[in-house]
């Protein structure tokens, strides 16, 4: 070895708190991390403070991590999604180094034990065509995150295909157009009463749901967020969801630690090798394990199994063969535009006064986005021809109401009347919202769709909240309010309709073009 690799491989070696305490600058290392991570966070943050380095989460979900990727310089120096199929399907130019496996979790169906033994589900194997009859038969309807933004959600939708497909192969491009499995995994999908951009999210609208009166049927989810769950539950004495393990074949995520090279330098690299090689140590594994999680390799022997739910994270259990990231793109984009319980969504867009100048034109320009076949297909939010939209510009008062469907050829009609719009006038969101209630309840057959209004404003207007939420609660629905922040907006009020109506709030003071985007993934 010459003398300057030496003294590069020393330099590897010297404790990062050491090159601190010399005056250099310490590190600082973002990780670009699902939300489904969140309890392991500590498990990282002991190892960033043993070495004096500054870690800080970025809870994203499985589609924003890869999109990310994009960036110029990328705004992460380690990715941790669900999948590794996320990274394939979007880092084109493998910015993405070491992509390895550090945990496992199957992604299950998980119903309140009473529904499930209604069904004649407890204590036997259940099979996904005993699922699509449920369903069918009106029998069952759960929650599930969105396929095309959360990894829970690809993970349930892609073992459907695989089930529908009834093959032990890898799907291909020409399964995906057999119309016999695309009528099974659209009956698979009618069943979804809500959705969400997160499985964690997705958890926490379970929980809100037992608490607000509404106790959903259960929940497509990763079976170590359905142990922590009922967790939850058990504290609350509350019925717990028990594990149904199709037994034709799941999807698992594998959280997997990948290196991102900013231009940090060795200092980062070796903070990252070093990270990798802690996450895979048998003692880690062992937390990881008492945290739910499968470890990266073998089964989770030594896990305290608890019948009560039917869980037990050492059993074997079947997985589907994950197909070419051609074909999983494929299919979410079928997943998007024909087999997923259309949305019926009601735009609530802000003209008042103070939307004049910079928030006119980035409203129109987020809104020609998102109504936008092309490119809202680039990062698979597209509207399909069975949706239904209704716009409904407002300042003091709601102006016009245009409807029309997701088709492509519709979305020139909605474009129109959004640009047709200049910003005056005073603010009065709850007016809006009201109209947005009557156009869904007016909507024949309402039953087949997943309402929403969106509502996006950069003021606040007279508490009318009151009124409002009294008009909500009579419509009997399920009906989320997902607010949109821009400007100086007060989310005060915005907040409160979310969290009376089960839904969230979006920031699109940076973008709205991105709020707007984030938000088709809870619809």
């Amino acid at each position: 070895m010459t003398a300057i690799r030496r003294a590069l491989a020393l330099l590897l070696l010297v404790p990062l708190a050491w090159l601190t305490a010399c005056g250099r600058p310490p590190l600082e290392v973002v990780i670009a991390s699902g939300s489904e991570n969140r309890t392991l966070e500590p498990i990282v943050q002991d190892f960033c403070r043993d070495r004096s380095v500054t870690c800080r989460f970025a809870y994203q979900g499985s589609l924003d991590i890869g999109l990310a990727l994009a960036k110029d310089p990328p705004d992460m120096d380690v990715v941790w999604p669900a999948n590794a199929i996320w990274i394939e399907l979007f880092d084109r130019d493998k910015r993405v180094r070491d992509l390895t496996p550090v945990a496992r979790s199957p992604v299950i169906l998980g119903l309140r034990r009473s529904r499930a033994a209604a069904l004649g589900w407890v204590g036997r194997p259940v099979a996904t065509s005993e699922i699509v009859a449920a369903v069918r038969d009106k029998k069952l309807t759960y929650l599930a995150s969105s396929a095309t933004q959360s990894n829970s959600g690809a993970g349930a939708y892609l073992a459907m295909l695989s089930a529908a497909l009834g093959s032990p192969d890898a799907m291909t491009l020409a399964d995906l157009r057999k119309p016999g499995l695309q009528d099974t995994v659209r009956t698979l999908l009618s069943g979804t009463t809500r959705t969400a951009g997160s499985s964690a999210w997705l958890a926490d609208l379970y929980l809100k749901g037992l608490e607000g009166g509404t106790a959903y049927d259960g929940m497509w989810n990763y079976e170590a967020v359905l142990a922590e769950t009922n967790a939850e539950l058990t504290r609350r004495g509350a019925e717990p969801l028990y594990a149904i393990y199709p037994s034709d074949g799941v999807a698992a995520a594998n959280s997997p630690l990948g290196f991102v090279d900013r231009g940090k330098g060795a200092e980062a690299r070796a903070f990252f090798d070093a990270l990798l090689k802690h996450m895979l140590s048998p003692e880690v594994q062992g937390r990881l394990v008492a945290l739910g999680r499968r470890p990266a390799i073998g089964e989770a022997t030594g896990a305290a199994p608890d019948p009560s739910w039917n869980y037990d994270p050492a059993r074997l259990v079947p997985l589907i063969r994950m197909p070419e990231p051609a074909v999983v793109r494929a299919a979410l984009d079928l997943y998007q535009e024909a087999l997923r319980r259309p949305s019926l969504t009601v735009y609530c867009l802000d003209f008042s006064g103070s939307m004049g100048g910079r928030g006119e034109t980035e409203l129109k320009a987020a809104m020609r986005f998102v109504l936008s076949h092309d490119e809202a297909a680039q990062v698979l939010v597209q509207n399909g021809p069975g949706d239904r939209i209704v716009v409904i510009p407002f300042d003091a008062a709601p102006r016009s109401v245009t409807r029309a469907t997701g088709a492509a050829a519709d979305a020139a009609s909605l474009v129109e009347a959004v640009e047709a719009n200049r910003a005056g006038g005073g603010t009065d969101i709850y007016a809006c919202a009201a109209a947005g209630l009557r156009e869904i309840r007016a909507t024949p057959d309402l039953g087949r769709y997943l309402p929403a209004i969106v509502l996006m404003t950069d003021g606040r207007s007279e508490d009318r909240q009151r009124d409002f939420l009294t008009l909500w609660r009579a419509t009997g629905a399920d009906i989320p309010v997902f607010g949109v922040t821009f400007g100086d907006a007060d989310a005060t009020q915005l907040d409160t309709l979310a969290e009376a109506t089960r839904a969230r709030v979006f920031d699109g003071r940076r973008s709205l073009r991105e709020a707007f985007r984030a938000v088709r993934g809870y619809n």
